[in-house]
């Protein structure tokens, strides 16, 4: 999955879309299925355009992390793109519509249970923790 930003920032790309299975609808980040032998940084970004129709201009892992541990492996991956540029329409068409939205609105949109999808609230979260008064710099 890819937190996508916009240039200056402050607009993160999200698609509102329904889960069969648990019968929600929720706010998710762009994401897929790792290709045989591709690397996630270019599964990230070639995820982010078929589903949005905006290339990333930058990509970099945040986190890996194992969403059900002690049950299955399923190592998720989660990448943050700082910027993007309108290249094409979507070509993945069953992904919901994509939007930006401000990055502020994100803790009240998790608090109100309207994000729930575990790759889009790790990635969220760890964007925003990084962007708080407490953040680490970028040089450290």
């Amino acid at each position: 999955m890819t937190v996508v930003l916009d240039d200056a920032g402050r607009n993160v790309m999200l698609s509102w879309r329904h889960r069969f299975v648990p019968d929600i609808w929720n706010w998710e980040l762009p994401g897929g299925l790792l290709d045989e032998a591709e690397a996630p940084a270019k599964t990230a970004a070639r995820e982010v355009e078929e589903e949005t129709g905006y290339r990333p201009r930058s990509v970099e892992h945040l986190v890996t992390f194992e969403p059900m541990v002690g049950t299955v492996r399923s190592a998720h991956h989660v990448f943050l793109a700082r910027g993007a540029e309108l290249v094409a329409d979507p070509t993945e068409l069953n992904e919901g519509k994509f939007q930006w939205l401000p990055l502020a609105d994100v803790p009240g949109l998790i608090a109100t249970g309207k994000i729930v999808n575990s790759g889009s609230l790790v990635g969220l979260l760890h964007v925003l923790a990084l962007s708080g008064p407490t953040a680490p710099s970028r040089a450290e």
